[in-house]
């Protein structure tokens, strides 16, 4: 393993933790100042190179936080750990939060430095394994055997021509298999036309398949090349083809039967090298039963079928799409790329993503955008994840109607183990939504504002009676910065 890389013109501290991280078998490497580290990575290798970074903030002849942006520009999957004292907090956090990995008040407890130094370095050797298998599976990403069975078929299909169907949910990657499919066949050097046949009204479809001569129709300036001609010597992927027009399924079924159509208007036949890959999320049995497909076509078509897994039947893929589609919206973004905890993982692993792959990729984005630190906890999870991966219902649905905020309140009172345990639910939530409702039922319209104030008044107030008033320590607890508690203890009236 590569070492962990300590920087601290402390000799003390250097001795401390060389000693506490030697007893774990995790080795070191030590400097005295950030020209040290910067001439050794200038020197070092992607094999030689920290496992973790651990520096201190103020140096004589350098800032950590200096070193933090050089040392990212090289590495910028290493986490770093910053080491800072009490007074430091609030320019530290405010200054790294984008780019350490976490930050270590001095003085520390040994034993909980070496246990945040050995997550750094857990993390690290993830986004290792992360990085190897995004270059091994930059197309389709997926370890599933459900997964595995469609990269099989794409590499038996890769040097045949025929017609393929592939069927799965919405969302679950129709276009990438058909991508997939066409770059590993002998048309690859041709183009490859997408067309979504639900989303095209069906008055101009037609024109969009076949193209259309001049003066077909109101507003036909010039003759039009359909996706049919465009797609000539490559491929023509036809999404969601269970919900084309019935008359335009006579005209398709022309078109596969001989390669022959005509432009809406034209009086001339085209011809057209095309391989037709069709999806739909349809059962496209019913369908033809119902007398909405062509039975013909739907034969034509389903020469080869493929079906797509939905993403909660391939649930041991979604630690490894979700930590490439940060890497990928941190990229299109030009930010750093988050990291997630195996606590939020693990309740993703437990949402059913009804919108499959598109929704954990949207997802991903949302929290790009939107998580406030650099490791996304669960508590930074967007509301539809935490309610479906089983956090408590609201309080109103789950007491009993006979109970209201009153009776709550005694019952708390008296047996608090027992009526929290009776009621499932935490009393504070419960008088939340008491308090919610009653403001709300007086058609206030600084609802917001006032459940806010309280909110923060009890939180600032709990926290500077655990801490006996120090402000700095209770700001520590909270997760702000001292600056912030000052400014909320002023702006409450809590002085």
């Amino acid at each position: 393993m590569k070492p962990i890389w300590i920087v601290d013109d402390d000799q003390s501290i250097r001795f401390v933790l060389e000693k506490a991280l030697l007893r774990e078998s995790l080795p070191t490497r030590s400097f005295t100042s950030p020209r040290e580290v910067i001439a050794a990575l200038s020197l070092a290798t992607e094999d030689t190179g920290p496992q973790v970074l651990v520096s201190d903030i103020r140096m004589p002849g350098g800032s950590g936080l200096d070193l933090l942006e050089q040392v990212k520009k090289k590495y910028p999957g290493l986490p770093v750990i910053i080491m800072t004292a009490y007074s430091d907090l609030d320019s530290a956090v405010s200054a790294f939060q984008g780019g350490a990995f976490e930050y270590l008040p001095k003085p520390f407890d040994l034993p909980k430095a070496v246990e945040l130094i050995r997550r750094a370095v857990e993390e690290s050797q993830r986004e290792e394994v992360t990085e190897e298998r995004m270059a091994d599976a930059p197309e389709m990403l997926g370890q599933a055997s459900a997964m595995q069975d469609v990269f099989r078929a794409i590499g038996r299909l890769s040097q045949s021509n025929v017609t393929v169907m592939i069927t799965g949910e919405s969302g679950s990657g129709k276009e990438l298999v058909a991508r997939a499919l066409h770059k590993h066949s002998p048309r690859a050097h041709g183009p490859f036309v997408a067309i979504n046949t639900a989303a095209i009204p069906k008055d101009l479809l037609e024109s969009e398949l076949f193209g259309h001569e001049r003066g077909a129709f109101t507003g036909a300036q010039t003759m039009r090349r359909g996706r049919f001609e465009q797609a000539d010597g490559g491929t023509l992927f036809l999404d969601e083809i269970g919900d084309m027009p019935f008359d335009l399924q006579t005209r398709l079924l022309r078109v596969l039967s001989d390669g022959h159509f005509y432009r809406v208007g034209g009086h001339g036949a085209v011809k057209t090298n095309v391989r037709v890959i069709a999806a739909t999320h349809q059962n496209l049995e019913q369908r033809v039963k119902d007398g909405a497909f062509r039975e013909d076509l739907f034969h034509r078509l389903n020469v080869i079928r493929l079906r797509l897994p939905a993403l909660r039947e391939r649930r041991e893929d979604i630690a490894m799409l979700t930590r490439h589609f940060l890497q990928q919206s941190a990229a299109q973004l030009g930010v750093e790329s988050k990291r997630i905890s195996d606590a939020a993982l693990g309740w993703l692993g437990q949402f059913s993503f009804p919108g499959n792959v598109r929704q954990l990729e949207n997802i991903c984005h949302w929290l790009t955008v939107m998580a406030p630190a650099q490791v996304i906890e669960p508590k930074d999870l967007p509301p539809e994840v935490g309610v479906a991966a089983g956090s408590p219902p609201v309080p109103v649905a789950v007491v009993p109607e006979a109970v209201v905020p009153g009776a709550v309140a005694v019952a708390l009172a008296a047996t608090p183990q027992i009526a929290l345990l009776q009621l499932g639910v935490n009393s504070w939530e419960v008088g939340l939504e008491a308090d919610a409702t009653a403001l709300l039922a007086s058609e206030r319209n600084d609802v917001w504002n006032e459940l806010s104030r309280r909110f923060e008044s009890r939180l600032i107030l709990a926290a500077l009676a655990v801490t006996r008033g120090r402000r700095i320590e209770a700001a520590h607890k909270l997760g702000i910065g001292r600056n912030t508690i000052t400014r909320k203890i002023q702006e409450l009236g809590l002085e």
